[in-house]
């Protein structure tokens, strides 16, 4: 889970006033609207049983991104880095921002801005796109996006972890993103990995550190 950035006001000024909005809601769901279900028939192709976090490809500034990682309780989008270069999209001007993110192996990470960009998900005739800001993250990371709560609410989607689906609503119908199981299984290791690397490199200096203070007191 990732937490803090802009989403919800730079600046603690921001935040207190977003927390002070009074939200009403009116009749649920308009009307004639579909509702979204998911049922036995959305397990197929499904590799049972798994605990698979939910990993999908989608589209993003016309570009096919894979490894995109399904987040609901981020509460930002995240693209990093090394992605927005692959997709020569890093000399793009990016909005400063000035909200740290914690959460990335209980690291705060200080992104390097904002970028909106299209974000495209669906096929066909149920395909939907939406205009989506991302924080930009210079980390090592398995994946190349978080689709946190801004987008998943843009799209007015659904997810299924144990369905390894995404359902949203368009044009009064309901479209859907299958999983990438193999990339979320892929990405798991690499993940631990990465944190494994994080945790020696860690030890390593507060060895060092430790080292010196005996050295000092000596």
């Amino acid at each position: 889970m990732i937490s803090g950035g802009s989403t919800d006001g730079d600046s603690n000024r921001a935040r207190k006033a977003m927390g002070r909005r009074v939200c009403l809601e009116v009749n649920g769901r308009r009307r004639n609207e579909p509702i979204i279900s998911f049922g036995p028939e959305d397990l197929r192709g499904v590799s049972l049983p798994h605990n698979d976090a939910l990993v999908i490809q989608a589209l993003v500034a016309n570009y096919d991104v894979l490894r995109v990682f399904v987040d609901n309780w981020s509460s930002v989008n995240v693209i990093f880095k090394e992605a927005l270069i692959q997709m020569d999209l890093h000399e793009y001007q990016l909005e400063a921002i000035e909200t740290a993110l914690f959460g990335f192996a209980g690291h705060t990470v200080y992104p390097k801005g904002e970028i909106t960009l299209p974000l495209t998900l669906g096929s066909g005739d149920l395909r939907k796109t939406i205009m989506t800001v991302f924080t930009v993250v210079d980390a090592p990371s398995s994946y190349n996006i978080i689709l946190g709560r801004p987008a998943m609410n843009e799209m007015r989607a659904v997810a299924s972890i144990y369905h390894q689906k995404i359902k949203f609503l368009v044009r009064g119908q309901v479209g859907e993103v299958k999983r990438d199981q193999p990339s979320s299984r892929k990405c798991y290791g690499e993940t631990v990995r990465i944190d494994q690397k994080k945790e020696r490199r860690e030890g390593k200096k507060k060895k060092m550190v430790q080292e010196a203070r005996e050295i000092e007191e000596k």
